[in-house]
């Protein structure tokens, strides 16, 4: 899991989760195009894998054809690992999941990842217009784990089998934001990437639950963790809090039950919300995982939550409504690897 030519920063990776934002007044051609350009521009800095997120009904967020969009990127880079952070597995059949990922380990062998979920992504109306059915509703996660990993084993003699698919090794992820995927990815030897970046409270007691049952797999010798954070950096703190108002706005949309595009950001977000809200949005956008500042702030916290962590890897969201912003928030945690 470790890559000595991949920049550290604290002697960890650091990788890229997109959920590629439709800002406000555009639409997904520009969003994909943004995308592109700063996968192409985090691997020249040394960032170690670029993810994309399943969501659906969201109005704001471009990534719900996560397995085409995965080869878009891979199509327009060259080294850095693209893969699912994650495949919502209960959303599709297993079959389905192996040929597509099988597809793209033989388009571009070596670079694909398989991050998995068992959320749907999405509300209730939504994951039965995808599945057509409510029967699957993440209960049965382990036994899709099970037959989806079964047609990526070689010279299978299943009378259903994934081609392409079968013999290859793509690196597996469990995903999770509570327990039950932490303790399925210890139990099975996988990695495991947690989701602080939105539930900030349970990242240790996830990550002491995985740590605690980790038995060793053929793919896995030692427990691996990559956890998932929101950095917004600029060059002062004042700015970076402008900026970090279009994902605030964002998570408030949510708490209303309205999910919008990303917003431009704004001078006084107090304007627009109750201090209902603002808890809510707080408590899910914790000062510890999501890193707001200038480029002295967030080295500090990132520091600070490596240590209280002691996380393999982290993978960096950062939702910026400006797309120039938003490469400099990268750039900025770039320099803190050299």
């Amino acid at each position: 899991m470790n890559d000595e030519k991949i920049k550290k920063f604290n002697n960890i990776p650091l990788s890229v989760l997109d959920l590629s934002p439709i800002n406000e007044g555009s639409d997904a051609m520009l969003s994909f195009k943004n995308s592109v350009e700063l996968a192409q521009h985090t691997e020249r800095w040394g960032f170690h894998r670029y993810w994309l997120a399943e969501h659906h009904n969201m109005p704001g967020i471009g990534s719900s054809a996560t397995s085409v969009l995965i080869g878009h990127i891979a199509g327009a880079t060259q080294k850095i690992r693209v893969g699912s952070g994650g495949i919502m597995l209960p959303n599709h059949a297993p079959l389905v999941i192996a040929e597509q990922f099988g597809t793209l380990e033989s388009i571009y062998p070596g670079r694909i990842d398989l991050g998995l979920g068992r959320a749907p992504g999405s509300d209730q109306a939504t994951a039965y217009a995808l599945r057509r059915t409510l029967h699957s509703s993440g209960e049965d996660f382990p036994e899709q784990l099970d037959e989806l990993r079964a047609y990526f084993e070689p010279d299978r003699t299943a009378r259903v089998r994934a081609f392409p698919g079968e013999g290859l090794e793509i690196p597996i992820w469990l995903l999770g934001s509570s327990g039950f995927s932490a303790q399925l990815a210890a139990q099975e030897g996988l990695p495991f990437s947690f989701a602080s970046h939105f539930a900030p409270a349970y990242t240790l007691p996830a990550l002491q639950l995985y740590h605690q049952h980790f038995r060793p797999s053929k793919m896995l010798q030692q427990p691996y963790s990559m956890l998932g954070i929101n950095v917004i950096a600029a060059e002062t703190d004042e700015e970076a809090k402008f900026l970090a108002t279009s994902q605030q706005q964002q998570f408030l949309s949510l708490t209303r039950g309205m999910p919008t595009q990303l917003k431009p950001p704004i001078s006084n977000i107090d304007e627009l919300w109750s201090p209902y809200e603002r808890a809510s949005v707080e408590r899910t956008l914790d000062s510890r995982s999501t890193m707001v500042g200038s480029p002295e702030t967030v080295k500090r916290k990132l520091e600070s939550f490596i240590q209280e962590t002691k996380a393999d890897e982290l993978i960096i969201n950062s939702q910026i409504y400006d797309q120039q912003a938003r490469l400099r928030s990268y750039e900025i945690v770039a320099k803190m690897m050299e």
